[in-house]
């Protein structure tokens, strides 16, 4: 049973209020002397310090039963092994693309300037700046020596989360080789904690109507509705980032690795993209997801079985291109010119963390605050970025799913099965969904 996900009628209108009531009081921010910003101001904190709750306890029993589900590394096989180098290339491949639309459109800066007045980040440049300065000086030895915790309490404390995620990764491999019945009994506890993570999280995002509201009043009245202006752009670079990976990259990746004509894909996984586009869970998807792709893209139920709960647990390209977006449209925001090494970093952060979130409504957001933590950048900005998180949510989410059925096409064909995207179920198909 999951929670109803939130409305995106109720999202877009707490947007319209906000932005209507932020425009309405102005810089003054009071209205009939009332102190309407200071109200807003609280809501919209009160919803991110909601979702900072959730990040240490979602992480860590998301990547934990991620990885014990595999069933260790020697049970992935040859199946196993071409899945998830898949997934790795066409993360990177998604990364990439939203590295270079970035760079080119630099939605961060307006008529040549920082935004970040405009869009009410209140930290100092110059001290972000130094900030980022120093991670980068640290290089990327420092950032993996940092993935390692001396301490796994004082890194939760301090939400140092690649060190939690790399314990996670260790302690997941390891619970497979433990023996029965304590694989069973600690398996149990953490796939009943992510149980509960997830209806926690699903709770709080009930609540975001009010964080949208309050987010949007607070940055509309400190800066007015130019405002806007910067983080539209910023929502049509990630939309045009993942048009391109959706529409010519993985079409490419079936045809040149698949050898089978790619565009049959589209309408036979049609109702699985739509209902991920309205869930923006791909975990709630993933029934619908194995149906479409047996019964309509010829897979083999074998194949599906396997590949498709194993991309709901591990592919998120769709997220991991939103993460590198969010945090070089943060960074141009301050004004910040991102050396090559920080570029990179982002690259590899946003490829790590994509893999250790949960595939329901705006787990990105945690990864977005493991790679600005990272490399120094404040936290601040999330605030803005989730004035438009939910509707971006939903496209990404779309394409997670699209490329987690792109995979079991390219799998299924290098395992040597024949109509594929032919239009008919695949042979020997049980006309049913596999447990999962």
């Amino acid at each position: 049973m999951h929670d109803k996900p939130v409305k995106v009628y109720y999202i877009l209108g707490a947007m319209a209020l906000g932005a209507l009531l932020g425009a309405a009081v102005g810089s003054q921010g009071t209205l009939f002397g009332f102190d309407v910003i200071r109200l807003c101001d609280f809501l919209g904190t009160l919803f991110l310090n909601l979702l900072k709750m959730l990040i240490v306890p979602l992480v860590m029993a998301s990547v934990i039963t991620g990885v014990a589900g595999m069933g260790g590394t020697r049970n992935l096989g040859r199946l196993g092994g071409v899945s998830v180098l898949f997934y790795v290339l066409t993360t990177l491949i998604a990364v990439l693309i939203a590295l270079l639309v970035l760079n080119v459109v630099q939605p961060g800066l307006v008529n040549g300037q920082p935004a970040r007045e405009l869009l009410a980040l209140h930290a100092d440049a110059s001290t972000v700046d130094i900030s980022v300065r120093a991670k980068a000086n640290g290089g990327l030895l420092e950032l993996f020596l940092g993935m390692v915790p001396t301490n796994i309490v004082e890194a939760a404390s301090g939400t140092k989360l690649l060190g939690l995620i790399f314990f996670s990764v260790l302690f997941g491999l390891f619970l497979t080789q433990v023996e029965s019945p304590y694989r069973e009994a600690v398996g149990d506890f953490w796939q009943g904690l992510f149980r509960v993570m997830m209806r926690m999280t699903g709770f709080v995002m009930r609540l975001a109507p009010l964080g949208v509201f309050g987010l949007t009043a607070k940055v509309v009245a400190r800066a007015g509705l130019s405002s806007a202006g910067p983080i539209l752009l910023f929502g049509a670079c990630v939309v045009a980032s993942l048009a391109l990976y959706a529409f010519i990259a993985l079409p490419l990746l079936i045809r040149v690795v698949g050898r089978v004509r790619p565009w049959g894909l589209f309408p036979a996984l049609a109702p699985a993209l739509l209902t991920a586009f309205s869930t923006a869970s791909s975990s709630a998807t993933l029934p619908l997801t194995i149906e479409c792709t047996e019964q309509r893209a010829g897979v083999s139920a074998r194949i599906a079985g396997f590949v498709l709960p194993l991309g709901v647990s591990i592919n998120h390209a769709g997220s991991a291109l939103y993460e590198c977006a969010a945090a070089l449209f943060i960074a141009q925001a301050y004004g910040l010119h991102l050396s090559l090494i920080t570029q990179f970093t982002i690259v590899v952060l946003a490829l790590v963390t994509s893999m250790g979130i949960a595939g329901i409504p705006a787990a990105s957001l945690v990864g977005i605050t493991v790679i600005l933590a990272a490399v120094g950048l404040p936290a601040e900005a999330i605030g803005v970025l989730l004035v438009l998180d939910r509707l971006l949510d939903m496209a990404r989410t779309a394409v997670n799913v699209l490329a987690d059925a792109t995979c079991a096409v390219i799998v299924a064909r290098l395992s040597g099965e024949t109509g594929v995207l032919s239009g008919q179920p695949a042979a020997g198909s049980p006309g049913k969904l596999m447990p999962t």
